[in-house]
């Protein structure tokens, strides 16, 4: 049995935009996957549960959903691997809820590819706002009159459809986290920001604050980018402030 689940009911205030979205629960625990696939109809999404990687491999080949929540121990792949390999199929965010709740459990997971870490046993007002939030930053619209496109430094970002290209002219895939700070940064660029601001602009002080995050994500955006972390020309730590985006940015309508 898992308590917390069952505990307190969880208020709904769901979007139009999360209603409905398809979520693919990989759990081995069949009384956990039960639970939280209830919880999550009640809120009005649509879950299917797999109780190990091959099912949901078979899951995913057959649609791509619009998150997945994953744990880490299972017989034969576990979570981690999956995460990995979510890498360079598609930017679908990933939320790891997992037992495993220490700092560095949560720091693996997120350099992995993860989006956001959760650690059992949660609430089930917090899994669902995470949840949530996940989805807002996925499908959040650009606003009339704001720039659809990014460029910079021969590269171009699509805020449209979430594409990122290199100077080259090739597509570079991003997970929905590299792609939120990637298009949070270019939208205030030569401007330092804060771990604070940018944590309020990706993900608002509903979601637990784990500062490390923030460092993790611009060390992966910075792999992404080549951008060398000894000396790097896109994306400057300024000590004791935050981070500086130096390039010159234009926004294309």
């Amino acid at each position: 049995m898992y308590p917390a689940l069952v505990a307190v009911p969880v208020l709904r205030q769901a979007s139009r935009m999360a209603r409905g979205a398809l979520i693919y629960l990989v759990e081995d625990d069949p009384e956990i996957r039960r639970l939280v696939c209830d919880l999550l109809a009640r809120e009005d999404f649509r879950c299917e549960a797999a109780p190990d990687a091959a099912a949901f491999w078979a899951l995913y080949e057959r649609r791509t959903p619009d998150l997945i929540i994953l744990d880490i121990m299972m017989p034969g792949e576990d979570g981690l691997s999956i995460c990995r390999r979510l890498q360079s199929r598609s930017p679908v965010p990933v939320l790891i809820a997992s037992a495993r709740g220490e700092a560095m459990d949560r720091v693996v997971g997120l350099e992995v590819g993860a989006d956001d870490y959760l650690g059992k046993p949660f609430e089930p007002r917090e899994l669902v706002a995470r949840v949530r939030a996940l989805l807002r930053r996925r499908e959040r619209p650009t606003a009339a009159g704001s720039p659809r496109m990014y460029a910079f430094a021969g590269w171009r970002l699509d805020l449209a459809t979430r594409a990122l290209t290199n100077p080259a002219g090739e597509p570079l895939e991003l997970t929905a986290g590299e792609f939120d700070l990637l298009a949070a940064l270019l939208g205030r660029p030569r401007t330092i920001l804060s771990r604070d601001d940018l944590m309020d602009m990706l993900k608002g002080r509903a979601a637990d604050v784990f500062d490390r995050s923030i460092d993790i994500q611009v060390s992966r955006l910075r792999r992404k980018l080549g951008d060398d972390p000894r000396e790097p020309r896109l994306i400057r730590t300024v000590r004791n402030a935050g981070y500086l985006f130096t390039p010159e940015v234009e926004a294309l309508p």
